[in-house]
């Protein structure tokens, strides 16, 4: 099971409820959820200066991604729902490599706004998803 962010100024509170909308049913042992009250940006400020987050090219990079694109087609969540309620905005992601003892174990994906559990609206922060890499 991937470990916890640390305890860091990010604040993260796990959201397993994540993990079951977005990942289909056999692969959510290898995912963990957890959101930050901070925006993408000083979350990213943050993990950047941690030892385990890893900085490789292109990592921890934000850009525009289609929600679609970002939650991928595997979950039990309604596709249309998530659509309209981004509308014509598409979150901002990052994605990096993090690492436990110098060994790559993690891969994160950072998305803000991210959408409430029941999809009703945007929220606030940061939603960060780690997949463990076996």
């Amino acid at each position: 099971m991937p470990a916890a962010p640390p305890g860091s100024p990010a604040r993260w509170r796990e959201v397993p409820e994540y993990v079951a909308l977005f990942v289909a049913r056999p692969y959510r042992d290898a995912y963990r959820a957890f959101v930050s009250p901070l925006e993408l940006d000083a979350t990213l400020h943050i993990l950047t200066r941690e030892a385990e987050s890893l900085a490789a090219p292109g990592a921890w990079i934000t850009h525009p991604e289609s929600p679609l694109d970002v939650f991928g087609t595997g979950g039990t969540y309604d596709r249309w729902k998530l659509a309209r309620l981004f509308g014509s905005r598409q979150p901002e992601v990052a994605r990096g490599p993090h690492s436990h003892n110098g060994v790559v174990d993690e891969a994160w994906t950072l998305v803000a706004p991210y959408p409430s559990v029941d999809l009703s609206r945007l929220e606030r922060g940061t939603l960060l998803i780690i997949l463990r890499v076996p």
